[in-house]
């Protein structure tokens, strides 16, 4: 397994990346709904929203990394047994995916500054606040927070969904390749050569 994408499989950092943000990203929508639930005597009143806005920052910065190592790296060539349509929509789904994850950065940003201080990092680094002064930016920002998180979650489990269908009913390997569990299997190799082939004929 290599570090970068390969014409038939990902690379380990693409992998990591995929599913480092995806564990990471259910589990802040999780946290941020368990959130909403404590009281204002709550020992975790204060504290649960500092990790949310810790780990959110954090994940911004590799959402920024990500972007950069998609358009670094080689694309993995589709597979034969995907229908045009199904490469179509992938793709547009890949789009909506990484502008919910910007909107949903920007728009937790927007909430957890609307006083005007800046997001203590873990004690680590500070984000100033830079835009405040929108009127009720607290509770506009919130709204959109929560249904773009949502969106995104309902996006995120058809693209799931797909994954496991092509495992599952079309036997290909638009999952394992998602893995580090194995490169690309010489069978689905000589498929692509076999699908070249036809359409160049």
């Amino acid at each position: 397994m290599k570090l970068t994408n390969q014409p038939h499989y990902y690379g380990l950092i693409s992998i990591l990346l995929h599913w480092g943000m995806a564990i990471t990203i259910v589990g802040l929508f999780c946290f941020g709904l368990w959130m909403t639930s404590l009281g204002y005597y709550d020992p975790w009143y204060q504290q649960a929203p500092s990790i949310h806005k810790s780990i959110g920052i954090l994940l911004a910065g590799v959402w920024v990394f990500r972007v950069f190592w998609k358009f670094a790296n080689t694309k993995p060539l589709p597979l034969p047994t995907h229908s045009n349509i199904e490469k179509k929509i992938a793709q547009i789904a890949h789009v909506i995916l990484y502008v919910l994850m910007a909107c949903i950065m920007v728009s937790g940003y927007l909430i957890s500054t609307a006083d005007e201080r800046a997001i203590e990092v873990f004690g680590w680094f500070e984000i100033p606040a830079t835009l405040t002064g929108i009127e009720n930016q607290e509770d506009i920002a919130g709204e959109f927070h929560f249904y773009l998180a949502l969106t995104l979650i309902s996006l995120a489990s058809a693209h799931a969904l797909a994954a496991i269908k092509h495992h599952l009913i079309d036997k290909d390997n638009t999952l394992r390749r998602m893995t580090s569990l194995m490169s690309f299997t010489h069978q689905d190799k000589r498929k692509n050569k076999d699908h070249s082939k036809r359409k160049q004929q």
